[in-house]
């Protein structure tokens, strides 16, 4: 494995001789931006796909690499969860959708995708690394990691044997949440990685007789969050219909104040890595 000629940070690396990441000489990743909470069930996953497709229709070459080994979702939520990786010489082709975004899950790699994962913690970090150094992703502008919950051996060994450019944080507008979510961004911190902002996902619903907002919880929570960290706000996402059935194919027209949270997103991360 090449390290320094291919890794995405060569032009800002601080460990020029003590560097642990390893990158795949086949591969040409630009700009990594891990999707990042630290609690579970937030919408990550959602929200690196809607990041994902937002980039692609601009223009951009664009992979997602899941690296909830337990509980992948990115394939359901791509609409390709009948397909399969295949190995060849070199490594493992990811699977691409009809947009052209390249994706990686271990749903791929196994026949039936409701089957449990029961592997230890060796194995589960084993198996992510692998999709960063055997996945023959190819050119990409972006590369989108869906972490896991929680701020332990999985999220560390992602932050610190991939190059990541650039983290998003996906929180919801509770109390609880926040400060869970707060963890990892103090771990983000801990180990040296860009913060680009924080997505608040389920912020409100949408009434679908009047179009008016409702917000489920107290407002006033995310301007918490957001002074608390000093990171930005880089899009409230709702509680919909439009962005849960990407979960049925992905097809859904999404209303146009949600398409300009979604772009104001992407602008702000590209703008921050570029």
């Amino acid at each position: 494995m090449s390290n320094c000629s291919t890794c995405p940070s060569k032009d800002g690396c601080k460990n020029e001789g003590s560097c642990s990441i390893e990158n795949n000489p086949y591969n040409k990743v630009k700009k990594i931006v891990a999707v990042m909470s630290g609690k579970g069930g937030v919408g990550k996953s959602t929200v690196s796909v809607l990041l994902a497709r937002d980039l692609r229709k601009k223009g951009y070459s664009v992979g997602i690499l899941d690296a909830d080994i337990t509980g992948p979702s990115i394939p359901r939520l791509l609409n390709i969860s009948e397909k399969r990786a295949q190995g060849v010489g070199e490594g493992i082709e990811p699977v691409e959708t009809k947009e052209g975004i390249k994706a990686m899950s271990l749903n791929f790699l196994i026949d039936e995708e409701d089957q449990p994962v029961i592997w230890r913690g060796p194995m589960i970090t084993g198996a992510v690394k692998q999709f960063w150094t055997d996945v023959l992703w190819g050119e990409l502008d972006y590369l989108i990691i869906d972490m896991p919950p929680g701020t332990g051996d999985v999220t560390l060994t992602v932050m610190q044997s991939i190059p990541i450019s650039g983290v998003v944080m996906v929180s919801l507008p509770q109390d609880m949440v926040s400060m869970i979510v707060t963890k990892a961004v103090n771990m983000a911190r801990k180990l040296e990685v860009k913060l680009l902002g924080v997505v608040e996902n389920m912020s409100y619903i949408i009434c679908p007789d009047c179009s008016k907002k409702i917000r489920i919880y107290p407002e006033g929570i995310i301007n918490e969050f957001v002074s608390k960290t000093g990171l930005p706000l880089l899009a409230e996402l709702p509680m919909c219909a439009d962005i849960t059935a990407l979960t049925e194919g992905g097809e859904k027209i999404i209303n146009d104040e949600i398409k300009d949270s979604i772009d104001t997103m992407t602008s702000i991360i590209i703008k921050s890595l570029s």
